[in-house]
């Protein structure tokens, strides 16, 4: 069953009940400021680092479910009520919401009263604006009390939530008219603070979360609602908040519009102070200016509805599959720009704590973002790489306040190193930008001895190179992709970390996945050496593929497929020979896209086995049989009941791989047969069982051995979100950037018969038509640009700024 639906013309899911299966939540900010914000108005803000700069609380693991966020209390009478249900969850006479591209509108009517919340962050401001309109829809005057509320957190969101005989008495506010300033620690540490205003005068105020609330009553009865009276409160110690009193009267018909604004405020050391124990609320004022009006609010909509009017210019496609359409051209990019922005640190699956800025994750989320903003890919490249240590190896995480390592977690996870040549080749790919090779680039963010990026892509490669096992095949280290494959663990006690107990090394443990990788990924590096006249390295590079190649069809290959792994005993992983865990999806796809097996069909027997041992109703499962035990030499994939996540799971950041393989040998069937298998907005109709957001990629499916199966878990922030864009934009409809420039290669179902991509690419923008009359599924019979017929399929050099028509028929 469906709880809302696409609306395509303004790029917005409309949600028509609060009651959807999970939280439905959208992401507001493109830049610093991020608020999260469910179909309820649950959520929460922070500045750039969801740990250390949190602006407002959240509860995860919480009954009610999605407990915490920008409340808003509307006593009319007797009545009291949310626009968006939460908290007080009186039953309303109409309700949608409508998630759009970086903002949210949340529409409620009781007793003949509308209220109508628009939330957004502005492109270039640290805020998030809250637009209230109230509206008397009635014959009669309506006298109404209305309520804000924000819980702010005190600043580290760990911190907030352990050391409260501390935090119990350091949180400090103060109100100036209708500003609530939020200033805890700002005497000692701290040069930044938070504001909540309104642009109206207020009739009261509360700060203290006791006084508004009460000491035993919660979000949905608070005393001062109830009441229909702020207390005043000034917070000291305890639970600091933010309430504004409004008291409203409307004549029938009259509407009345009300613009709160929460936002992050920083001075120089320096300024901190306007005089002695008064913080300097100068950056306050100039924010508060900008949003004072409804005039103000809208225009500021109207250009972030712009900025991404321009962003998803850069690649549009139509065809006759409206789903399909809507899939590319809006929402999967949206995610794209949301999990570069996030990595994995900050969703309602991810608390925002326990993880920074990965390096693989952001690696591989740059293959879906480059396109938009490849001056943004450039800095994060940059970034990536000054965390990474002298010998190659790489921290797993980063912490994007700082951009230092997260020595928590160190290092170890044998994949890294492999991403950034990745990503770094998508950026060469996609800008034609050599010269960031060219920039200096930090050891474990020393910039004492910076080298060249170039030299970190060679370290990069080369620690493969160095860090290989028996079978001649790279050494798995603390885990290669799969962190839940751990080789080298052997962890028996309750409570450890599976990825960081035992050693970061083993010399037996080995990863075919890594091996698939590094023949992918070193092809690539050898193309940017051939670019950059290095043709020694070059030759030695493919010389090692090479090497890899052979290793992996002996070694690693099982016969009718690629084996997993192989574990600290020597003895094989995702093979024939093992009780459980048979066969594994990350090998043949990796291998298979990298075109191993490709001559020898022995691609064509792993894609084979995939299918007949892994694929099911809702997509690829990970692995086959599902592990009903705990096996001790195999660590964390085992400890999951059997269909969910590492454990049988369908696991959708790796679904693409299979799908990008498949068109590696020109099945454009099957590829768009596993593309939609996992795409929610083919899920639409199942909602009830998928339960996350139908306009955004889950990580996790639970798999046919589940409980649930087809119950998706730990939406938006995957790597999901770029795999099956590139999959989809450059694999299967065939638009690919290259070194060299834009390739047209498609692969697609033989039913489609002709469809058009608008691509703007190196400043050139290329109206692609595309006709497949022939039912062709790969192949491309003959192209033009401009009339003019073209050898081949790579797009010859053009003017930026210029216009060109390509024509491209299949057969």
């Amino acid at each position: 069953m469906r709880f809302g639906h696409f609306d395509d013309e303004h790029r917005e899911y409309v949600i028509d009940t609060p009651k959807t299966p999970l939280p439905w939540i959208n992401y507001l900010g493109s830049k610093d400021f991020f608020s999260l914000i469910s179909n309820t108005a649950g959520g929460y803000s922070f500045y750039k680092d969801a740990k250390l700069l949190r602006i407002t609380r959240y509860r995860y693991n919480n009954c009610p479910l999605d407990s915490g966020g920008r409340y808003y209390y509307i006593k009319d009478g007797d009545t009291i009520w949310n626009p968006g249900w939460q908290p007080v969850q009186t039953a309303l006479d109409s309700y949608s919401c409508r998630h759009g591209l970086g903002y949210t509108i949340i529409e409620g009517v009781k007793n003949q009263l509308r209220a109508t919340l628009t939330a957004f962050v502005p492109v270039d401001d640290p805020c998030e604006i809250n637009q209230i309109v109230l509206k008397n829809e009635s014959d009669h005057e309506k006298t109404i009390d209305l309520f804000s509320f924000v819980e702010f957190c005190l600043w580290n969101a760990q911190d907030d939530q352990t050391n409260f005989q501390r935090n119990f008495s350091t949180g400090e506010v103060e109100v100036i008219g209708s500003v609530i300033y939020h200033k805890t620690e700002y005497r000692e540490r701290r040069n930044h603070y938070a504001i909540y205003a309104v642009n109206k005068p207020v009739d009261g105020f509360d700060t203290d979360r006791n006084a508004f609330i009460g000491m035993y009553n919660g979000f949905h009865n608070p005393e001062a609602v109830l009441d229909g009276k702020s207390r005043n409160s000034v917070a000291h110690g305890w639970q600091p908040i933010g309430s504004h009193h409004l008291k409203v009267t409307l004549a029938p018909g009259q509407s009345e519009s009300f613009i709160f604004l929460l936002g992050y405020c920083e001075n120089p050391v320096s300024e901190k102070w306007e005089a002695p124990g008064i913080i300097n609320k100068a950056p306050a004022k100039k924010l508060l200016s900008k949003y004072q009006t409804d005039e103000q609010v809208m225009e500021a909509l109207a250009a972030l509805r712009s900025y991404w009017d321009k962003l998803l210019s850069t690649y549009t496609v139509k065809t006759a599959d409206e789903k399909l359409n809507r899939v590319v051209n809006i929402w999967n990019q949206y995610q794209c720009m949301v999990t570069f922005n996030m990595s994995r640190s900050a969703s309602y699956f991810e608390s925002g704590m326990g993880r920074g800025m990965g390096f693989r994750d952001s690696c591989q989320d740059l293959l879906g973002f480059v396109h938009l903003i490849p001056a943004r890919a450039r800095e994060r490249i940059l970034d990536i790489a000054n965390t990474q240590l002298p010998d190659g190896s790489c921290y797993h995480q980063y912490q994007p306040l700082t951009k230092k390592g997260n020595a928590d977690i160190g290092g170890g996870f044998n994949d890294d190193p492999l991403w950034l040549i990745a990503g770094t080749y998508a950026y060469l790919s996609e800008t034609g930008d050599f010269s960031i090779l060219d920039e200096p680039c930090a050891w474990d963010s020393d910039f004492s001895e910076a080298k060249p990026l170039m030299e970190h892509l060679r370290r990069s490669f080369n620690f493969t190179v160095t860090h290989k096992g028996p079978h001649k095949l790279p050494l798995i280290g603390r885990a290669d992709w799969n962190d839940c494959l751990n080789l080298n663990c052997f962890s028996e006690t309750p409570g450890e970390s599976f990825q960081t107990t035992g050693p970061s090394e083993g010399p037996v443990a080995e990863s075919v996945f890594i091996a698939g990788m590094f023949v992918k990924y070193g092809k690539e590096y050898a193309a940017i050496c051939e670019h950059c006249g290095l043709k020694d390295e070059a030759a030695s590079v493919q010389k090692e593929v090479s090497d890899m190649i052979m290793a992996v069809e002996t070694a690693g290959w099982d016969g009718d497929w690629f084996i997993r792994a192989f574990d600290a005993h020597g003895d094989a992983v995702g093979s024939h020979e093992c009780e459980e865990g048979k066969i594994f999806i990350e090998p043949q796809g990796m291998c298979v896209m990298a075109e191993i097996g490709k001559e020898d069909g022995k691609a064509e027997k792993a894609l084979a086995s995939v299918a007949e041992l892994l694929d099911c109703k809702y997509g690829i499962i990970l692995q086959q049989p599902a592990y009903r035990r705990y096996h001790v030499e195999l660590g964390e994939i085992s400890s999951y009941p059997p269909g969910y996540k590492e454990n049988a799971g369908i696991f959708c950041h790796n679904n693409p791989w299979i799908a990008c393989a498949e068109t590696v040998l020109g099945h454009g069937n099957r590829a768009f047969d596993v593309f939609k298998k996992t795409c929610p907005i083919y899920l639409e109709d199942i909602s009830e069982i998928h339960k996350t957001e139908p306009y955004v990629y889950c990580q996790m499916v639970a798999g046919r051995d589940a409980a649930i199966p087809g119950e998706g878990k730990n939406s938006w922030l995957t790597g999901t979100a770029a795999w099956t864009f590139t999959c989809m934009s450059q694999y299967i409809l065939g638009i690919q950037p290259t070194l060299d420039g834009l390739r047209i290669d498609p692969c697609i179902p033989d039913s489609l018969e002709s469809y058009t991509v608008d691509r703007t690419y190196r400043g050139v923008h290329y109206h692609i038509e595309i006709n497949n009359h022939a039912h062709a599924q790969k192949g491309v019979a003959s192209m033009t640009v401009d009339g003019t017929p073209v050898a081949g399929n790579l797009l010859p050099a053009a003017v930026p700024g210029t216009t060109h028509t390509v024509k491209v028929i299949l057969g």
